[in-house]
């Protein structure tokens, strides 16, 4: 809808006191709707100026006034414009109301995500990840990109949310970012997140998306074979940085830690197990669930070998991590000298010792689990199903067993 506004400055004379002051005030006009107050300040008529509607000399008082004038116009301009970029309705008494303090402010879905995102960042650390509030930040961004693309406007009420949005949200991301559908649900899951938190705050009565479904899609998880895993095991490279990058990652192939997980690890995590050997413990940033991982000979190994590295002992680190951006990069360059045609990444080491170092080898799922720090088996149930060789060996034994009877 259009809206005109139209501010004037009027003086009352009929109003005026025994001193001949009359009260000057503020006429809102909105789309023809009119409504007026008080300014609380009076002048006398002889100083005043109907055309320019200020008063008029250039004495200390009257500037003074004039800017007080001023401020008041621009105020109101600027509460028509906020309630313009939101969308809100507008009329001359609410402006009115704005300028008075009596106009109760109706929520808005930016304003509640920033207040939302406000209270996760200072729960950094003890109950979110940075990789999560990062999520948060990411989702906002685009939330604000669709409202000024796809409304014409900076903000929406609560209460003007509907299914339409979300799924008109659900496009932009797909058509305006071309990001995988699983990264679009995320997106979307934020969004209902902070709408579940409007109404637990009580600015929202209903869920406006409740119908709406963000079903995830089944993904193959990449991961490396045993042999493609040997040949990066057993390739030396003479670059420090490459050879201290195959180390990092062949530590996650054989421990299964996320690299939000090693990046913090410390020589405190490293413990005698049950069993006399050294475990690593340590509650997952993700989840805050607690992984008890045994230490496999090979990551023992990769450990030993950089008990004395001064750049390691200087952070009280296992091993000299960098960032998880250089350790990609670096990544690449050792698929293409081990010639493995994969993308290869710091995840699929998590994915690697999930399926080719454990699942493949008959370590229970429940077991695999459990290390992992996942919720829930059905994260890790992911994993088995994409383990051929390992169903092909196990039909293959129980088609013996059915030979031999």
């Amino acid at each position: 809808m259009k809206y005109d506004l139209n501010v004037l400055f009027v003086l009352r004379k009929a109003q005026s006191d025994k001193k001949g002051f009359a009260p000057i005030y503020l006429r809102i006009t909105v789309n023809g709707e009119r409504s007026e107050l008080s300014v609380n300040r009076k002048i006398a008529p002889t100083k005043w100026d109907a055309r320019l509607q200020r008063a008029v000399g250039r004495s200390e008082s009257a500037r003074a006034l004039n800017d007080y004038l001023d401020s008041v116009e621009v105020q109101v301009k600027k509460n028509f414009n906020e309630l313009l970029d939101k969308q809100m309705d507008i009329s001359a008494g609410i402006l009115r109301d704005m300028q008075t303090g009596k106009f109760v402010k109706e929520h808005t879905l930016i304003t509640i995500f920033e207040a939302n995102n406000k209270l996760v960042k200072q729960e950094e650390g003890s109950k979110y990840s940075r990789s999560t509030i990062d999520q948060y930040t990411t989702t906002l961004n685009r939330l604000k990109a669709f409202l000024k693309k796809e409304c014409n406007c900076n903000d929406m009420l609560l209460t003007k949310l509907e299914l339409t949005f979300i799924r008109r949200f659900e496009i932009f991301l797909k058509t305006e970012y071309n990001i995988h559908h699983n990264t679009i649900m995320k997106h979307l899951k934020q969004v209902k997140k902070v709408i579940h938190f409007a109404m637990e705050m009580g600015y929202l009565d209903r869920d406006p998306f409740l119908s709406h479904k963000t079903a995830y899609k089944n993904v193959s998880r990449e991961f490396l074979t045993a042999d493609e895993l040997s040949r990066i095991e057993t390739h030396t490279f003479r670059i420090k940085r490459l050879e201290q990058v195959k180390d990092v990652f062949l530590f996650v192939c054989y421990t299964g830690l996320a690299y939000s997980d090693l990046k913090t690890l410390t020589k405190n995590n490293l413990s005698k197990g049950i069993d006399g050997k050294t475990w690593i413990i340590y509650d997952r940033n993700k989840t805050s669930i607690q992984a008890r991982i045994p230490l496999l000979p090979m990551a023992q190994a990769l450990i030993d070998k950089y008990e004395n590295d001064p750049e390691c002992n200087a952070d009280n680190k296992i091993l000299p991590v960098k960032s998880n951006q250089k350790l990609n990069s670096y990544l690449a360059e050792i698929a293409e000298l081990c010639e493995i045609n994969k993308k290869l990444t710091m995840h699929i080491g998590r994915h690697t010792f999930a399926t080719t170092v454990t699942l493949t080898n008959g370590v229970p799922i429940e077991t695999v689990s459990k290390m992992l720090g996942h919720t829930s088996l059905k994260t890790t149930q992911i994993y088995s199903k994409v383990i051929d060789t390992k169903v092909a060996k196990e039909m293959d034994d129980l088609s013996k067993v059915f030979a031999s009877k």
